[in-house]
C-alpha cells in the first residue's frame, strides 16, 4: 500500500472508511512536515484548512482556557470550517510534526461524500462543545 494511504488508514478519524474512501482522502489531503514552533492558525483568523496530526505535537491555546496538547491521530481546525466563522484557538507545533492537511474545499467534499467522516467530525464537535460548556448538554 502507498505509504500516504497507509498513514491515512491508521488515523482514528478514518477508521470506518473503506479502501475507496481512503484513496480519495489520499488525493484530497496534502502531507506536510512542519518544524517545531510553526503557528498553524491564530485565534480570530479566517479558516482555510483542517489538520490531522500524524506525528509530533500541537499546542492549542484559547483565550481564558488552559492550553492543551494534541498528538498523533488528533485533528483540529474543523470548527471554523463547519460554521464559516473565525478560528476559535491558536495552534502551534511544539515538536517537528507531520500533518495531513485538507483545504476548505476538500474538507467540504469529504463531509458531503462520506457520511462516516461527517459523523466523526460532528461527534468531535459535540464533545468539544460539551467540554467548553458543561451545561450545553441539557
Amino acid at each position: 500500500m502507498d505509504p500516504k494511504l497507509e498513514l491515512i488508514s491508521k488515523v482514528p478519524l478514518f477508521a470506518g472508511c473503506d479502501k475507496r474512501s481512503i484513496e480519495e482522502i489520499g488525493r484530497l489531503a496534502e502531507e506536510v512536515d512542519v518544524p517545531a514552533g510553526k503557528v498553524l492558525m491564530r485565534e480570530g483568523d479566517s479558516a482555510d484548512a483542517f489538520y490531522i496530526v500524524v506525528s509530533g505535537t500541537v499546542r492549542i491555546e484559547r483565550a481564558g482556557a488552559a492550553p492543551r496538547e494534541l498528538g498523533p491521530g488528533d485533528f483540529l481546525g474543523e470548527i471554523a470550517l463547519v460554521d464559516h466563522g473565525p478560528r476559535t484557538a491558536t495552534a502551534t507545533t511544539t515538536s517537528p510534526a507531520r500533518l495531513l492537511v485538507l483545504g476548505h474545499r476538500e474538507f467540504d467534499q469529504m463531509l458531503d461524500r462520506h457520511p462516516g467522516f461527517r459523523a466523526q467530525v460532528m461527534e468531535a464537535l459535540a464533545k468539544r462543545v460539551r467540554n467548553l460548556e458543561p451545561d450545553a448538554g441539557h
